[in-house]
């Protein structure tokens, strides 16, 4: 259930005997079904798929270029570099640039959400009889919800 304000809400729910210890199967499952578990799964989907379709493709291009276009790929372009050595080593460098995207992504988008879930989890199972009824765990949204360290919130 996502709030007006980007949280998404995680309901503790207690059965009669809730003093009981649950299984860890159980848990892992109520944490699948949660809202915060699938907004950050929707939120690893949204980059990774269109990111490795993308280097999947341009990787694919090069390929493609230099079987169907030799004479293109052995243009020169300064000295000895020739237009397939500067696409291979444009390859590296997108390499490293998706690395570097993807680890900021986590940092920012997936990682706080991921904490607070986690948390949240860790709450629900380890705290002895003073569990809380409701917690609304933010979706890791950073500095754009206004938090001053650039992460969410658990209340």
């Amino acid at each position: 259930m996502r709030e007006s304000d980007g949280r998404v809400a995680v309901t503790v729910q207690r059965t009669a005997g809730a003093e009981q210890a649950r299984d860890a199967a159980g848990i892992y499952r109520e944490v699948q079904r949660s809202a915060a578990f699938r907004e950050v799964r929707r939120r690893y989907r949204r980059f990774v798929f269109p990111m490795t379709a993308a280097f999947l493709g341009w990787y694919l291009a090069y390929v493609l270029a230099a079987i169907a276009a030799p004479g293109v790929m052995a243009r020169p372009v300064a000295g000895a570099l020739n237009v397939a050595m500067a696409a291979g080593l444009a390859q590296f460098a997108t390499t490293f640039l998706l690395t570097w995207a993807y680890a900021r992504h986590a940092r920012l988008r997936r990682d706080p959400a991921a904490m607070e879930l986690r948390w949240a989890v860790t709450m629900e199972t380890l705290q002895g009889g003073v569990r809380p009824q409701r917690l609304a765990i933010t979706a890791g949204e950073g500095r754009e919800q206004g938090s001053p360290q650039g992460r969410g919130e658990i209340r």
